[in-house]
């Protein structure tokens, strides 16, 4: 039988909905090999708040995963946790989880990582500059650049400059960076996903891709000569495609992914089709990372309504790119 691939899940922000949902997707998809890296206690306490029967086990280094058990690699919280109420003190905990779950990522102990919604102000306010998991797992890797994708079912959006104000953007954006991400973007493509010529839209970064120069020059200035170069090396790009037309019906019939110039003018539509089935994938590091694309959603934690559907769909890709690579983790036997 196929052994399934251990994934290390961090549920992310101990105050926001991210325990509850690893429980509920716990529950409801006892197939996996989850191995939970999180304070044990804290899962206890959210699955008794759930009327949840969930034992959680203490796991070790080399012990097995075995499907349907709660696994927990432990790592204590610095403070209670209370369901709703941010609280800074915790902002070292959820990234030492994601420190403990890169170190079993590089010892074998699990195959990919899925990582829970954190909340980026609360580990700021903790005095810890922080821009989000993308960048923290980026240093940790010691990578250079990676790109952000957002997977729908019918959608694939990169882009090109991390999360930034919007009045930086034009500024971050140099022909250099623009075509490590495309290449990035089109290796993955290939490499993960299978695409053997992936078709990608450029988009540009002003109204109607600059108008020919008459609402920014970025668009023909840059964008079009990486396009253009890229082109003859042997790529399939479309671009600079003006942003308003780009995710057209018939456009995307035609593409296999689009890599929007900053984030709010591709996750839009994004989540627009498939919130909640979307899954933020980060591309360019030396392992597999999946995501969830909701945020913490301080106002519903600790009433058990949290639906646990894109730490789903974040499991399942993270397990079939885990599974396409030949990584497992320790085995179970007769998994």
């Amino acid at each position: 039988m196929t052994m399934r691939p251990v994934l290390a899940v961090t549920p992310g922000e101990p105050a926001g909905i991210g325990p509850e949902i690893l429980l509920r997707f716990r529950q409801d998809h006892p197939e996996f090999r989850i191995l939970a890296v999180a304070d044990p206690d804290l899962l206890g306490e959210t699955a008794q708040r759930l009327g949840l029967s969930m034992p959680v086990r203490n796991w070790q280094a080399g012990e097995t995963v075995r499907p349907g058990e709660l696994a927990c690699c432990p790592v204590p919280l610095n403070a209670p946790a209370r369901p709703g109420h941010l609280d800074p003190a915790n902002a070292p905990y959820v990234l030492e989880t994601l420190k403990r779950a890169h170190r079993l990522l590089k010892d074998g102990e699990a195959a990919a990582l899925v990582t829970g919604p954190v909340h980026k102000g609360n580990i700021n306010d903790a005095g810890i500059p922080f821009s989000g998991h993308t960048e923290f797992l980026a240093g940790l890797a010691g990578v250079g650049q990676v790109v952000m994708r957002l997977a729908a079912p019918r959608l694939r959006v990169a882009w090109a400059t991390p999360h930034l104000p919007l009045r930086a953007v034009a500024d971050a954006l140099t022909a250099e960076k623009l075509e490590r991400v495309i290449r990035i973007t089109d290796d993955e493509l290939r490499s993960r996903f299978g695409i053997a010529r992936p078709r990608i839209q450029v988009l540009g970064l002003n109204p109607h891709a600059g108008e020919g120069g008459h609402l920014g020059h970025e668009d023909d200035d840059l964008i079009a000569p990486v396009v253009q170069t890229l082109n003859r090396d042997g790529l399939d790009l479309d671009g600079p495609v003006p942003a308003d037309t780009a995710f057209n019906p018939p456009r995307l019939e035609r593409c296999d992914a689009v890599v929007a110039m900053y984030h709010d003018q591709g996750l839009p539509v994004l989540k627009h089709m498939g919130f909640g089935r979307s899954v933020n994938i980060t591309l360019g590091l030396p392992f597999i990372r999946t995501s969830v694309d909701h945020g913490t959603a301080l106002d519903l934690a600790g009433q058990g309504a949290a639906d646990a559907g894109s730490l789903f769909h974040a499991a399942a890709l993270a397990q079939e790119l885990a599974t396409h690579s030949g990584g497992a983790g320790h085995a179970a036997p007769g998994a």
